[in-house]
């Protein structure tokens, strides 16, 4: 399958992308850092390197990729996890009009599938109707919403004790994400038993 992966080097996006090519697919690794496009093509991805709120910019790549599905695992998270607080209103723009902007992507260029993370646990007070926009809004083009737990695991915010559940080791839900590829419309949550 052909696949346009929007965070491809974030925390999930650089365990998923060697995954998915690993498994046959032909991968389009989307980063808004040049410097990071290298490390797209050095596990076999095509690099595109582009901003998901330059929103001509994106259509015109995805539609060049021509992908079958369009995975859309973007964040904007801050390093330090003190720092959640002050920057929610980023990650809330990712969730908004970096959805917004993916789904009319994937539309343009015809992919019949669409795939979105999203949280399995209740977000803080005020943050919950970001979430459920976000979630409706990949559910109306009957798309797949993958609900994961909070990740641990090197390069999270928990890299040596895990969080409380619902949790998942970050290269468990990576690889668990795989099989998700074929599910149809509707919620999956990848976490570890409690």
């Amino acid at each position: 399958m052909r696949i346009f992966l929007a965070g491809a080097t974030g925390v999930i996006g650089v365990r998923l992308l060697p995954l998915l090519i690993e498994a046959g697919h032909e991968v389009a690794g989307m980063t808004r850092s040049a410097a990071k496009a290298d490390q797209v093509r050095a596990v076999g991805g095509v690099p595109v390197v582009c901003d998901v709120y330059d929103a001509d910019a994106l259509t015109a790549a995805v539609v060049a990729f021509r992908p079958e599905m369009v995975m859309h695992q973007l964040t904007d998270l801050p390093d330090d996890a003190a720092l959640l607080p002050a920057r929610a209103g980023a990650n809330a723009r990712i969730r908004t009009e970096g959805t917004h902007n993916l789904i009319a992507a994937a539309r343009a260029a015809g992919a019949k599938q669409f795939l979105a993370q999203s949280i399995a646990w209740e977000p803080p007070a005020g943050r919950s109707e970001v979430i459920q926009a976000h979630e409706a809004a990949v559910l109306d083009i009957d798309g797949v919403v993958v609900k994961y737990g909070q990740f641990y695991g090197p390069g999270t915010y928990y890299e040596t004790e895990p969080p409380v559940h619902p949790r998942v080791h970050v290269d468990t839900a990576a690889e668990r994400t795989i099989p998700v590829l074929d599910a149809s419309s509707g919620v999956v949550i990848i976490a570890d038993a409690s």
